[in-house]
């Protein structure tokens, strides 16, 4: 698995824990937390697409974190998970690993900027 993948799944879970603090940060550290899940979530993001395809990135990257996001909830909220979610999540990661198996890996920018250039 490349790095970049890596940075990818990790901004992700970044991302859960931001959108749960956002509903839920109610005094001072947990809106500190929030707020660096924030940061390092697009940080990890933005490093990503410097290597890999934005639109695939930004894909997998909404798409776990929504599925996160929705899991996390209830599991830890008691939110009840009905058979119609459970459906469309599953579509959703369906068409999450379809898109990135069928979308090609390239080098860097940097290594493409050089191979134009000679």
């Amino acid at each position: 698995m490349k790095k970049q993948w890596l940075q990818v799944y990790v901004a992700a879970i970044f991302e859960v824990m931001w959108v749960t603090g956002l509903k839920h940060a109610d005094h001072v550290w947990s809106w500190a937390g929030t707020f660096i899940a924030i940061v390092l979530s697009f940080v990890l993001l933005i490093k990503a697409s410097g290597e890999l395809p934005v639109g695939t990135v930004y894909a997998v990257f909404v798409g776990l974190g929504t599925t996160g996001t929705v899991i996390s909830e209830s599991v830890f909220f008691g939110h009840p998970l009905h058979a119609a979610k459970l459906l469309f999540i599953a579509l959703l990661l369906i068409g999450i690993i379809g898109l990135k198996l069928i979308t090609p890996e390239h080098g860097s920018a940097g290594e493409k900027k050089g191979a134009s250039s000679k």
